[in-house]
């Protein structure tokens, strides 16, 4: 069975062909980076906008890349939420009508449920159970998954997420957008014991996380520098690693908890922040005396894209969890969705 997925909650359009029984055939991804600079963050009716011009485009390069034609596609998915509502909306309708156009099922995807199946993309696949760190742009959530739709939450952000952190004090220190890849480059660079910054709930016993206390930690170097004279490089590159530092601290000790707590020797890492290097090295390091391993989906896939959710359809057509009765054609999009809402079941 060939699905058709369209990612389209921010500002990245993705499209991707994948085989229930082949896997991943093609994807292609459209990033607005460029058109975001200049307002220095997502403009939502620009990403809406610009979703609009990219999706058919990329739909067509996708098949073409994968040798089919629109008759072999037998199934059309897409992001119904959580993301921007405007957004949202354009790949739904794009999916929705392609999908109508050819009397296909069309399936709504979680976008989380997207980020936390893509490491099953990449060889060795991790199997079922394991602990799933979530780091995506505004998501910071630690889950136990026994299986596809089988999800519990140990813990999460209760304020700011570590990708939020990791793009406020990057704008804080002046580096524009997107802010988080620019500070990990500037980090390696950087003395990450110059500057002294909060481990928020390090040490709290659970498994939720707090970054807004490090953002505002930040700002106060910040503005302790611009009393004398602002940063220079070289201080910029110390913030900017003492910054990485605590954020990957926080990840790495909670996430070893996690595994800890359920007795799980297996760590799915996914989002955005999961491409970051010194996560990847700390993690290995922490993981090895525990018998433990950790699993990334490959470097392309761990932002926004158009795999994760035709992989996800996949997964939940192969699992039963989906209808797959053509017609069915009347939509919403959810810019606000708990992933405890797609639950077949919790582990126990």
């Amino acid at each position: 069975m060939i699905i058709l997925g369209f990612e389209s909650s921010c500002d990245e359009t993705g499209v991707a062909a994948v085989s229930t029984e082949r896997g991943l055939l093609s994807h292609a991804l459209h990033t607005q980076i460029a058109m975001h600079q200049e307002y220095g963050g997502v403009v939502p009716e620009l990403a809406s906008r610009d979703h609009i011009r990219r999706a058919v485009p990329l739909a067509r390069q996708v098949l073409a890349e994968a040798g089919l034609g629109l008759q072999d596609v037998d199934a059309v998915a897409y992001t119904a939420g959580p993301g921007l509502a405007g957004a949202l909306l354009v790949g739904a309708s794009v999916a929705q009508a392609f999908a109508w156009s050819r009397g296909l099922p069309a399936i709504p995807i979680h976008h989380l449920e997207g980020h936390l199946l893509s490491p099953l993309l990449d060889d060795p696949r991790p199997e079922f159970p394991f602990v799933a760190l979530l780091v995506s742009g505004g998501h910071t959530q630690l889950m136990q998954v026994d299986g596809v739709g089988r999800y519990a939450l140990l813990g999460e952000t209760l304020d700011d997420a570590a990708g939020e952190a990791f793009d406020k004090s990057a704008k804080l220190m002046g580096l524009g957008y997107p802010g988080g890849p620019a500070l990990s480059r500037l980090a390696v660079s950087g003395d990450a014991k110059r500057f002294v910054l909060p481990r928020p709930m390090l040490h709290s016993g659970d498994l939720d996380f707090s970054f807004s206390g490090l953002k505002t930690a930040v700002l106060t170097r910040v503005k302790e520098a611009e009393r004398s004279g602002g940063l220079d490089d070289t201080a910029r590159a110390d913030l900017a690693a003492a910054t990485q530092a605590a954020i990957v601290e926080v990840l790495v000790a909670k996430a070893v908890r996690a595994l800890k707590q359920t007795d799980l020797k297996r760590l799915v890492v996914a989002g955005g922040v999961g491409a970051n290097q010194s996560l990847r090295e700390l993690l290995g390091r922490a993981l090895g005396p525990l018998g433990a391993r950790a699993y990334f989906p490959p470097l392309a896939l761990c932002t926004d894209n158009g795999a994760m959710i035709a992989f996800a359809a996949a997964e939940r057509v192969k699992a039963g969890l989906v209808s797959l009765q053509p017609g069915q054609h009347a939509f919403t999009v959810k810019p606000r969705w708990d992933l405890a809402d797609i639950c077949v079941s919790a582990p126990a």
